[in-house]
């Protein structure tokens, strides 16, 4: 018989939140491989447990050639339990290179499911969660990060981001100056723990907020879509220029902006060449 590769959500903060699966693929697993293997220990004793397999790291730096190994170890009939320092593996966290050679390989995946940071702070944000979209993390430069919240500026499903709390403050200002300071958004911040905090507001006061008060911890945000009838012709000439500015060829932004906002790319390709010249 073939083994597996098991991909184990953990608690976010709260260890209370452990399934007892999860807790009986660390204790039985042939091999479990952790983004932080002194983070995954330190659970293991919260959890009362020994882990049973032999405990090795998988992260950012070693999953390309960490990922052939496991999945060898899998088709020779063993367990591997993958997990991340918090939440579920492939989610901004390692286990994505591990799955995709599975995959390739034909061998079984399976998912111990639990605790998420997304769905939590999406739960929590008071917006609406029949559509959304996970974004993940922002790009650092303030150059790119604009780049890439201009080419969201008429999405109209609520997302979701993680970023870091010193970084905070300045992604909600971006974010208010791409999209308009009173769209609605929340920030949740050390989800499940004894701090546990949700502010919610429109991003020109949550920007206001995070400058002033310096938040901690590991930081959610949420973000309303747009409101169908918020975006003019300015907003999609700013989108334009903002994704021509990040290395898009102008036409190939003007005709994705155009029929996603629903307007004559002809006019707006006319109002891009004229904002354009006036610079």
């Amino acid at each position: 018989m073939t083994g597996r590769i098991v991909l184990a959500a953990t608690p976010i903060g709260n260890a209370g939140d452990a399934s007892d699966r999860l807790r009986d693929a660390l204790a039985t697993a042939d091999v479990v491989a952790a983004e932080d293997t002194r983070r995954t220990r330190d659970l293991a004793t919260r959890l009362g447990l020994r882990i049973g397999g032999e405990l090795i790291a998988v992260h950012d730096h070693n999953e390309g050639e960490r990922a052939a190994v496991l999945v060898e170890r899998a088709a020779a009939g063993q367990t591997v339990v993958v997990v991340s320092d918090a939440g579920m593996p492939t989610v901004s966290d390692p286990g994505f290179r591990v799955v995709e050679a599975a995959a390739a390989a034909g061998v079984d995946v399976t998912v111990l499911p639990g605790p998420s940071a997304a769905l939590t702070a999406l739960a929590l944000s008071g917006l609406p969660t029949d559509r959304f979209a996970f974004e993940g993390f922002l790009p650092r430069k303030a150059g790119e990060r604009a780049g890439r919240l201009a080419s969201l500026a008429t999405e109209d499903r609520t997302l979701v981001f993680f970023e870091a709390p010193h970084r905070l403050a300045a992604t909600l200002a971006a974010m208010a100056h791409a999209w308009g300071g009173q769209r609605r958004a929340a920030v949740s911040r050390e989800l499940t723990k004894t701090y546990e905090e949700t502010r919610r507001g429109t991003l020109d006061e949550l920007a206001e907020w995070a400058s002033a008060s310096e938040p901690r911890g590991e930081i959610v945000i949420t973000v309303g879509g747009r409101p169908v009838e918020s975006l003019g012709l300015p907003a999609l000439v700013a989108e334009v220029l903002a994704r021509a500015a990040s290395g898009e060829r102008a036409k190939d932004a003007v005709a994705d902006v155009a029929a996603t906002a629903g307007v004559p790319s002809r006019e707006l390709y006319a109002a891009v060449l004229e904002a354009r010249s006036s610079r």
